[in-house]
């Protein structure tokens, strides 16, 4: 029997830190089925909390960039919402999501947003079932991740620590009044798979299935649902092929290798510059702090 009000993960994170890797592997999960990023989340509560208007909330939806994702017919969701009663937020997004999971035939959800990082408060008291997944990458080779990018806080190594540092603090700073907040490292995900996938499929209380090992087989089909128009605001369209090959690495079992690139992809100073503003928070996280000497 399916349990409606079964734990939600809402995987979260500063960008390129193993959010789509981590949604991959959850969503290769017999039982559970997690969409590209949705952003609507936030302001459908706002909206329904305000209006409790269900048309109002339709109209939100439609008009999302990332709706289109969903796959979704919006008139199954509007009869979804009629069904309703009481309309709450909480009520609008299992409909959504069940949706969602169903044409996928599967019983569970969840949800992959990083930007999520700052909302889980408002989040968690709208939805009593979400329970958050903060994953954490060493924040200089997410420095390395972003050069080239879109998307990000830039290419000046300062201003990337500043970004990874406020960001991630601003997360953490919101645990302590989440009744369900874990943390997990890249590096661990990526070197010790199955016991990390363990560990977070209970925190889930869901069974824990080596499927979720399997996903690099079927990373492609699932990235395809991103169908939305990407670029800055106010740029150039990004093509979609190109977004799509960001995640490229999904389609191959996780790669050790690629952690501690800043050790050699870095220079002296640019390591020591992001370690002037991040060391706390990166020895706090138990990541090393060896910067060489700049040269």
């Amino acid at each position: 029997m399916v349990d409606p009000l079964a734990p939600a993960p809402f995987i979260v994170g500063v960008g390129r830190s193993g959010t789509t890797l981590l949604r991959l592997m959850l969503d290769a999960h017999p039982a559970l089925a997690i969409p590209t990023e949705t952003h609507f989340v936030p302001d459908l509560i706002a909206a329904i909390e305000t209006s409790g208007d269900r048309e109002g909330a339709l109209r939100l939806l439609a008009a999302a960039e990332t709706w289109p994702n969903m796959g979704l017919d919006i008139d199954d969701v509007s009869q979804a919402f009629a069904r309703a009663d009481p309309f709450t937020p909480a009520a609008a997004l299992r409909a959504v999501f069940h949706l969602y999971a169903g044409a996928r035939g599967k019983p569970r959800w969840g949800d992959k947003t990083p930007t999520y990082r700052a909302r889980m408060s408002e989040i968690a008291a709208a939805l009593p079932e979400a329970r958050f997944i903060h994953i954490i990458r060493d924040g200089r080779d997410v420095a390395l991740s972003y050069r080239g990018l879109w998307f990000g806080p830039g290419e000046d190594i300062e201003t990337q620590a500043r970004f990874w540092t406020f960001e991630i603090a601003r997360a953490r700073a919101q645990a302590a009044s989440l009744p369900h907040y874990m943390e997990l490292r890249f590096e661990d995900l990526v070197t010790r798979p199955r016991e990390e996938l363990a560990r977070i499929c209970g925190f889930l209380d869901l069974p824990y299935d080596d499927a979720m090992l399997t996903y690099p087989g079927r990373a492609k089909e699932r990235l395809a649902e991103f169908v939305q128009t990407f670029g800055p605001p106010g740029g150039p369209a990004i093509p979609r092929e190109r977004f799509l090959a960001i995640h490229d690495r999904t389609q191959n079992p996780p790669d050790a290798a690629r952690i501690g690139r800043w050790r050699t992809e870095l220079t002296a100073a640019e390591q020591a510059a992001y370690e002037k503003t991040a060391g706390p928070l990166l020895s706090d996280l138990g990541y090393p702090m060896d910067a060489r000497s700049p040269r």
